[in-house]
């Protein structure tokens, strides 16, 4: 039994990475100023921040069906049936038109509803590319995925209000009070939706709510407060320094949780908050 797994960028997997682990990534679409680009394709990580900076109307949108449905008919010339696993329902329609979409392929295609996003997702990726390699069928990567959909954790702290404002998420008065306060808001992802979870004054205030709140989940919701069997990661919005030193103080507070992986926030969720932002992200290994 032959699975292919496939995913979208939003798990932060590039095309190159992608192509040497064997799995098929489709790049997720970005309207710029009514003009199309692809994430990975026509749009660079560098590109996407000069454009947010320069005040540019970015919206994002879900891939074709029609390029959906010919990636998995391709798939199904060389494999016996496709996991496809996107971004969290709860935070985008694509997993929900997929769902839909995979009715027409008699039972090949299972589409993987794990409300993961970003590193989470990209964890999720992994783990279901080694259970196809151990001969594990589709329907059991899905299921295994998604019974264990909520052993996961994000929280992340935004630099500004400028972005939550633009996409209308606070009002200007909100946004022009939080930046006159200097307030660092701490936004949660659990499950399906971005969540308001704290305010804090600095970013080190922050960093110490956000690695108090990880700690409890990995203790009260994973039973591992060491970190032994969690796989834990930091996520940045154009802010590799600053994530690069929080790595490190991960690496102190969780010395069993060996490396801990650092990359870039989806684009899909750095264009609502702006660059600056940095996160924290906890996944409960799954025993394969």
């Amino acid at each position: 039994m032959k699975v292919a797994i496939v995913t979208d960028s939003n798990s932060g997997i590039t095309q190159k990475q992608g192509a040497e682990a064997g799995i098929h990534v489709i790049p997720m679409p970005f309207m710029m100023d009514g003009e199309t680009f692809y994430e990975d394709i026509s749009l660079t990580q560098k590109d996407f921040y000069d454009k947010l900076e320069e005040g540019a109307d970015i919206s994002t949108s879900q891939p074709s069906p029609a390029d959906l449905m010919d990636l998995w008919k391709k798939l199904l010339e060389e494999y016996d049936e496709v996991v496809h696993i996107p971004m969290s329902s709860g935070l985008s329609s694509s997993c929900q038109t997929a769902l839909m979409l995979a009715d027409d392929f008699d039972g090949k295609v299972f589409v993987v509803n794990n409300q993961r996003i970003s590193v989470t997702q990209r964890q999720s990726v992994l783990e279901a590319i080694k259970m196809a390699d151990s001969g594990m069928a589709a329907v059991e990567i899905k299921e295994r995925l998604e019974e264990t959909k909520m052993e996961s954790t994000i929280y992340i702290t935004l630099d500004t209000l400028e972005y939550l404002k633009r996409g209308g998420r606070i009002t200007p008065a909100a946004a022009l009070l939080g930046t006159f306060l200097r307030l660092k808001p701490v936004l949660t992802i659990q499950g399906e939706k971005l969540d308001a979870f704290a305010k804090a004054r600095t970013m080190k205030q922050a960093k110490s709510m956000m690695i108090a709140a990880a700690k409890k989940d990995m203790e009260e919701r994973f039973g591992d407060p060491e970190g032994i069997r969690t796989h834990i990661a930091v996520a940045h919005s154009n802010n590799e320094a600053a994530a690069m030193e929080f790595k490190q103080e991960l690496e102190e507070l969780f010395p069993g949780a060996g490396d801990i992986y650092v990359d870039n926030l989806s684009l899909s969720v750095a264009c609502h908050i702006g660059p600056g932002a940095l996160a924290i992200a906890c996944t409960k290994k799954l025993e394969i």
